[in-house]
């Protein structure tokens, strides 16, 4: 099924780092949410995840829909989506009607895009120092 009209082109596109997965996104995309939580942390290896949360309807696999993998963390409310060939972590249920998308495996459309906040900021690295304006919130994010 398609999201866009005929003749539309999709806004976003990404693709893992093999390429065997690969989305577009039709919605016009412009906050990044940077989370340190010590989960993300490890997850990525880094000082967190920056991700941008996208609505299920504006979402779509193109192609690698059956490498998708993901990890549920033991009693825990946490999970992650990977690429089963590469590793590259790929987008995943965010709450029943959005989806966090990895700002890094964006390939096309991002380029508007903005640090607007950084949320498990109590929880961050002794090193990471935040550099941007983005909001910082302690915890989750407050709308």
């Amino acid at each position: 099924m398609s999201l866009r009209r005929k003749g539309e082109r999709p806004l976003v596109k990404a693709e893992c780092n093999c390429g065997g997965v690969a989305f577009e996104i039709n919605a016009e995309l412009k906050d990044i949410y940077v989370c340190h939580c010590s989960i993300c942390r490890k997850l990525t290896g880094s000082s967190g995840i920056p991700v941008v949360i996208v609505p299920n309807k504006d979402f779509r696999w193109l192609r690698g829909e059956e490498l998708v993998s993901n990890w549920k963390k033991p009693d825990a409310d946490w999970q992650s989506w990977f690429c089963k060939t590469c590793g590259s972590t790929l987008p995943g249920m965010n709450d029943p009607d959005t989806m966090f998308v990895p700002a890094g495996i964006l390939s096309e459309g991002g380029e508007t895009l903005r640090v607007a906040h950084h949320i498990w900021v109590g929880s961050k690295a002794v090193w990471d120092e935040i550099g941007d304006s983005g909001k910082q919130h302690q915890n989750g994010f407050e709308a």
